[in-house]
């Protein structure tokens, strides 16, 4: 039968998030079953709900930072059982079948991952659903192979954000080979880059976080972070010149990074992991001058995720959330977009 699913949900770019009633498919033999029990509140939600990429298919139900309970599981599962605890981030399949899938690295899909809401939907049409549907809801089924263990350690409520920011964050420290003796920068103390702080602190670097303003200078330094750099002190940022070997730069909003790009040592890299939606100018000169790079990075495949999830859970490592009700979602986003968080809202869903 399918599953009477609760949600709250976008119906226009310019309207609040209202409740929302639809139904998920019935575990098929692959599939997981889910009772959602909480679900972090990402960027990108703000973004897809008020349609800033120019794709937004509505009525939307946003949220791909889901931590719940196994309900019930299909004949051929075998990796979960009823009650395990488990996550689904930001994609809930893909092709399997390209030279990405195949290695690993199925948030790059040549095809395009099937992201947990706003794509096509092709298992949701017995239930008359075109379009997958996020985890500000109560329920959801996923196939067996996107979903995460999460550790006995890790509080579901703030494991939540991991299968997004935590990732998000991971993928790309792990990527450069971040480990002792590494120089790390960290751009904006936020739902990613506190995340960004505590990973690389754990993992041996000597972290900065840069920031427009010192009001998150005590925050940084108790998440691991050496030093802190206003980035609109000529002189402070002069004095920083060629001294990082990565710069992770979380920030969502169209910003100036040319500047920043002095920072990096010969041969250092600027991640760029925030979603703007445009340009920011660069000058080659600085880059050609010290073989410097500006790189991006999504979130990392499933077994990176999970490899990430045990990760925090070794070194005591979780996201600084705000829980809140559902029905707080519309207020959540204002604040989001005033940075007025510390670090990441979370829906607790039995508030639904």
């Amino acid at each position: 039968m399918p599953i009477a699913t609760r949600a709250f949900a976008a119906t226009a770019a310019d309207a609040p998030l209202s409740p929302y009633s639809f139904e998920r498919r019935d575990p098929g033999p692959d599939d997981v079953a889910i009772e959602i029990k909480y679900c972090g509140v990402c960027h990108s939600d703000l973004h897809v709900a008020k349609n800033d990429l120019g794709n937004t298919r509505y009525p939307i139900v946003p949220g791909h930072e889901i931590a719940g309970v196994v309900t019930a599981v299909g004949s051929d599962v075998t990796r979960f059982e009823v009650g395990d605890r488990v996550g689904v981030g930001c994609m809930v399949d893909s092709c399997r079948t390209c030279a990405a899938c195949q290695e690993g690295e199925e948030q790059y899909c040549v095809p395009g991952m099937t992201q947990t809401y706003g794509s096509p939907d092709p298992k949701g049409a017995a239930v008359g659903q075109t379009v997958t549907q996020g985890g500000y809801a109560d329920h959801i089924t996923v196939d067996q192979n996107y979903v995460l263990s999460i550790p006995d350690s890790i509080p579901l409520d703030a494991a939540a954000p991991l299968l997004c920011a935590g990732i998000t964050t991971y993928s790309p420290l792990k990527e450069w080979k971040v480990g002792p003796g590494s120089r790390v920068a960290v751009i904006g103390l936020g739902g990613l880059g506190h995340m960004a702080v505590k990973q690389a602190a754990a993992m041996g670097a000597e972290v900065t976080v840069l920031s427009t303003s010192d009001r998150k200078k005590a925050d940084a330094e108790r998440m691991g972070a050496k030093h802190f750099l206003i980035n609109s002190d000529k002189a402070a940022m002069k004095a920083a010149g060629e001294k990082f070997d990565l710069i992770i730069n979380t920030v969502s909003a169209t910003h100036e990074i040319a500047s920043h790009i002095n920072l990096l040592a010969r041969d250092g890299t600027m991640v760029m992991l925030g979603l703007s939606t445009e340009g920011m100018p660069v000058y080659a000169m600085p880059l050609l001058w010290r073989r410097r790079r500006i790189a991006g990075s999504l979130i990392g495949g499933i077994r990176e995720t999970q490899e990430m999830l045990d990760f925090c859970a070794e070194h005591g490592i979780a996201c600084e959330i705000e829980v809140i009700a559902p029905a707080e979602i519309n207020e959540a986003y204002t604040r989001m977009e005033k940075s007025d968080v510390r670090y990441r809202f979370v829906l607790d869903m039995a508030r639904l």
